[in-house]
């Protein structure tokens, strides 16, 4: 590796990627945000779905100090834990899962949704099978969908959904995640480059796009929905009433 590359290098760009992902995806995140305080203002939850390491957005998301609670995530792994799939079917490199077409509404009818509820589907390449049809059945069934994905990465390779449509052209609000093809930053003068951003920009939005929807429900009168620290006298009581609020609908753990 080349001895330039250290982290000095990386906080460099780092900072010049979340400058470029501020600039130019400020506007779409608070789209985002404004149609998920619609969804919260109406009863309704935000679903977040991404596979492999975008699973992270979700948990990014919710259940954590000063999150909103009316996040629910959607996971993969729920095929095998509900017993849709065997295990075997489930981590096979020879039919990879997340690249299956067909089983999005499966795993939509695993959960508890409402008519109300907002998409957030996420995906750095935004070509494979489960992420596309979910967020088609998402549409089909009257939901409106975020997507956060790699512009420059989404625009590099052919879909592998049989429509031969990227997840982006199924958004009402497409936010890019700023992250370059392949997905790792630095070049180190070889083949290979290192350090991943999806997952570090996909945290900046997931935080932006909590904070502007509980901003934007405060402006419009409502109490944001969001968990208190155990620094706030009657965070347990608060917290536990909005959980309870929610319940059946939204992950606990």
């Amino acid at each position: 590796m080349a001895n330039n590359i250290n982290m000095h290098v990386l906080h460099d760009k780092l900072a010049e990627t979340f400058e470029t992902l501020y600039e130019t995806q400020k506007g779409n995140i608070t789209k985002a945000a404004e149609l998920c305080a619609d969804a919260i203002e109406k009863g309704g939850v935000i679903q977040v779905f991404g596979s492999g390491h975008s699973v992270g957005f979700g948990m990014e998301m919710r259940n954590r100090p000063g999150s909103l609670v009316p996040v629910h995530s959607m996971v993969m792994n729920d095929f095998v834990i509900k017993g849709i799939v065997d295990l075997k079917t489930f981590k096979s490199q020879d039919d990879i899962f997340e690249r299956k077409p067909g089983i999005a509404d499966k795993l939509y009818n695993l959960y508890r949704t409402d008519d109300n509820d907002v998409f957030i589907i996420i995906s750095n390449s935004g070509i494979n099978g489960v992420v596309i049809d979910l967020a088609i059945y998402a549409k089909q069934t009257g939901h409106k969908v975020i997507v956060v994905t790699s512009w420059e990465h989404t625009n590099s390779e052919n879909s592998r959904h049989p429509s031969g449509k990227k997840l982006y052209e199924f958004g009402d609000v497409v936010i890019d995640n700023c992250g370059p093809i392949g997905d790792a930053l630095l070049e180190t003068g070889k083949l290979e480059k290192v350090c991943s951003i999806s997952s570090l920009t996909g945290a900046v939005i997931a935080q932006s796009i909590g904070l502007e929807t509980a901003t934007i429900l405060e402006e419009r009168g409502h109490e944001a929905p969001v968990l208190w620290d155990e620094t706030v006298e009657g965070y347990k009581e608060h917290n536990e009433a909005l959980f309870k609020k929610y319940e059946g609908r939204i992950n606990l753990e």
